[in-house]
């Protein structure tokens, strides 16, 4: 590669061909770790692991971009696949995988943490290199987490899968469609019915399409959400919104917002994690939970990332 042609932005390369963005992510990154998170779901309709390789439709400025992300060389590659995209476009999807991947994070005090803590030591040793993988848009992000609320992990895909599939943007290329996870100003104008019959609970339906209107009115987005303080008055606010509870409060700070110190502590995948790290003979109770996060304060959510991560192969 000429390097008299590309540019560098925050650390992102515009390579000389026109379909090639390169990132150069932190030392401290695993993008194995990340296809394996990326790839735990075969019904999964936002992005497909194919080939050491995710592809994923986004929509810029109002254009459909289809991107492939590989590693080559310890850089990230993004391979724009239907057009040769212009800088705004390439910018724009870089800085959207910078954040997906919390590629901004300094981990050095959570290491430090780790060597204090056989817990923590043992989980960062298997999955080293591993960092949050976030979900950036607050309406998927609140939606999924209330898909998944009191069910198995198989059936909140399906749920995804039919929502997505039935309400949310497509693209085809090359004999393939891709899908956009849908926007609030289309869900905030359906009936209860209509997600009702893909499966979705009375209250579930309720919850999504209430969280639709509030986003579709402008009285909730990201921006709002950033704009309230600290950690506590991020999840006041969202708590108060009818259908978050805790847990979905503290899932979508973590995933969303990127909130270290988001903890959803009632979360059984948490719970059957630290029984199998700790060798246990029954799940600890909230209150030993409670006692053993004193060791992780200020980063609840990397824990917790790290604990799920234990839980499939």
């Amino acid at each position: 590669m000429n390097t008299e042609n590309k540019r560098t932005k925050n650390n992102i390369l515009f390579d000389e061909r026109e379909n090639i963005v390169i990132i150069k992510p932190p030392e401290d990154f695993s993008f194995k770790e990340y296809l394996i998170f990326l790839g735990r779901s075969n019904n999964e309709v936002l992005h497909s692991v194919i080939d050491h390789s995710f592809i994923k439709l986004m929509k810029i400025n109002n254009e459909m971009v289809l991107i492939r992300v590989y590693e080559e060389n310890g850089n990230l590659h993004i391979e724009f696949q239907n057009q040769p995209s212009n800088e705004e476009i390439k910018l724009q999807a870089s800085n959207y995988i910078w954040d997906l991947f919390d590629f901004d994070q300094d981990l050095t005090r959570f290491y430090e943490l780790a060597k204090q803590n056989d817990l923590l030591d043992s989980l960062i040793e298997k999955y080293y290199g591993l960092r949050l993988i976030g979900i950036p848009d607050l309406f998927e992000a609140l939606c999924w987490a209330i898909m998944g609320q009191q069910i198995n992990l198989t059936f909140a895909y399906t749920l995804k899968r039919r929502f997505t599939e039935k309400y949310g943007e497509q693209f085809k290329w090359n004999d393939q469609v891709y899908f956009l996870f849908p926007k609030p100003d289309v869900i905030a104008k359906l009936e209860i019915s209509d997600l009702t019959v893909l499966q979705f609970t009375q209250r579930k339906a309720e919850y999504v399409i209430g969280i639709a209107k509030l986003m579709s009115e402008g009285k909730l987005s990201k921006e709002i959400l950033m704009d309230c303080g600290d950690y506590e008055q991020k999840c006041k606010q969202l708590i108060s919104i009818r259908g978050i509870g805790n847990w979905t409060a503290d899932y979508v700070l973590m995933k969303c917002l990127k909130e270290r110190s988001a903890f959803p502590i009632a979360d059984v995948g948490i719970h059957n994690a630290l029984k199998i790290q700790l060798g246990l003979n029954k799940k600890p109770t909230i209150e030993e939970i409670k006692e053993l996060a004193k060791n992780w304060v200020g980063w609840e959510a990397y824990v917790t990332f790290y604990l799920w991560r234990s839980l499939y192969s």
